[in-house]
């Protein structure tokens, strides 16, 4: 990379640009998230990505009461709000730039490096908080962090991590980490290699469940050909990678959110699909499966609500679009 290279910046009244050479990010401080994500002229986001609480539940989790005992996280899942932000520009911290304080600046603002940071406080009793940050360097490269703050009295985790929804289907996706679909405690029969999942499957059980789960990954390629822009004729496939930062990560990449899936009791009563729903996971309770009539996941498998879980992953800046 040039070492002269650098960030474009705009302040505007409520949102804050960021771009460069093939890549365009748009933090909003009314929507608490980074509302656009393009790289080559492409549009990653269709909402802006949230914390991830909930995973579907599945047969073992009905059997045994799980869904009963956590459904707080459901609704922390769907309801959590943003309640503070905070950007930094080249490390240093400013005030947050909205109208009139972004009056102070001009219209060729440019940086190596912009932090912005939202933090999220659950609708649960008692409540807490998570924060995602996101760090972009001049090369467009996007390190995504996300922190959950442990708090005693609340009930156990299905999961923890960060949900972003893409605006069209994938076509399919590549991934290094373990064969088939696995879960904390279904680790044992996935081989490590370099894998390719055609479309968006879901597994066909007659009740929609959790399902679709690829653990200890160390990187993952989406794949789309479609976009909602009606001005754009090109229909070359186009995707997004994505990596380990300090540790390997989990993640599913469905055309299901979770609470759609919680919604149908039959499989035929699921929506049309449209888009994909891409989840990093930073822990994942295990689905059991001892029996279906009561047996609790074995402890190792547990998520504590009263510790901290993370998860961090490097979102590739874009490479030189094939039209140049």
């Amino acid at each position: 990379m040039d070492a002269g290279t650098k960030l474009k910046l705009v302040y505007g009244d409520v949102t804050l640009g960021v771009s460069g050479s093939n890549f365009r990010y748009l933090f909003a401080y009314d929507r608490g998230g980074l509302e656009s994500l393009v790289q080559n002229g492409k549009e990653w986001l269709y909402r802006v990505p949230q914390p991830a609480f909930w995973r579907a539940t599945t047969d073992n989790d009905r059997g045994n009461g799980f869904s009963l005992k956590s459904a707080q996280w459901l609704g922390a899942d769907l309801f959590s709000a943003c309640t503070a932000i905070a950007v930094k520009v080249d490390g240093h911290a400013i005030e947050l730039p909205i109208a009139p304080v972004n009056n102070q600046y001009s219209a060729i603002e440019t940086a190596q490096s912009v932090d912005v940071q939202f933090t999220y406080t659950t609708p649960t009793v008692p409540s807490t908080t998570v924060t995602i940050s996101y760090h972009v360097g001049a090369d467009g490269q996007l390190v995504v962090r996300s922190r959950y703050r442990g708090v005693a009295g609340l009930p156990e985790l299905p999961a923890f991590g960060i949900r972003l929804c893409t605006p069209t289907l994938a076509t399919g996706f590549d991934y290094q980490g373990l064969s088939g679909e696995t879960y904390p405690d279904r680790m044992a029969g996935g081989v490590a290699g370099t894998y390719h999942v055609a479309g968006l499957p879901v597994t066909p059980y007659m009740v929609p469940q959790e399902c679709g789960m690829h653990m200890a990954t160390q990187w993952l390629r989406v794949t789309r050909e479609t976009t909602l822009n009606n001005a754009d004729t090109d229909t070359s496939p186009f995707e997004l990678t994505i990596r380990q930062d300090q540790s390997p990560f989990a993640f599913s990449c469905l055309p299901y959110t979770p609470s759609e899936l919680e919604n149908a009791t039959h499989i035929e009563e699921l929506p049309v699909a449209r888009r994909t729903v891409l989840t990093i996971f930073g822990a994942v309770r295990g689905v059991g499966g001892i029996d279906s009539w009561g047996a609790d996941v074995e402890a190792p498998y547990h998520i504590a609500s009263d510790e901290d879980h993370e998860v961090s992953v490097i979102i590739e800046g874009p490479v030189a679009s094939p039209r140049g």
